[in-house]
């Protein structure tokens, strides 16, 4: 990419690479290096014409949320929490990554472009 002077690299993070969550601690950290280290490589990468951004999904019917999903109260409170009033689905994602790959998003780089469906706005989470 750096020879070619083009090139996204697009990382699948997640919203609790600023949210906290506890007993995912784990998760959580692992998240939050991978924000910096997509900030530090779009810094290096971006002279270079290679364009570096994360992609945090929020809460998506992905394996993660499985237990949510076979306990509807749960779901139920997870779902009030997000302004949209529900949980997303990975296409939705996708077309987020797809968007943020293409050339129409050629002036973004060094950012998450976070796909929740507003989660992150519930006070509970700022």
């Amino acid at each position: 990419m750096i020879a070619a002077k083009s090139g996204v690299v697009v990382n699948v993070s997640s919203v609790h690479e600023f949210i906290p969550w506890p007993g995912y601690a784990h998760y959580c950290s692992s998240k939050g290096g991978l924000k910096l280290l997509m900030e530090t490589a779009a810094r290096e990468l971006a002279p270079s014409g290679v364009r570096v951004v994360n992609v945090a999904p929020g809460a998506i019917m992905t394996p993660i949320n499985e237990r949510l999903l076979e306990h509807p109260k749960e779901e139920h409170a997870v779902e009030e929490e997000i302004p949209l009033g529900r949980m997303g689905n990975a296409e939705e994602v996708a077309g987020a990554i797809a968007w943020v790959a293409s050339a129409e998003a050629d002036y973004v780089t060094g950012t998450t472009l976070v796909v929740d469906g507003g989660m992150s706005l519930y006070p509970k989470f700022v």
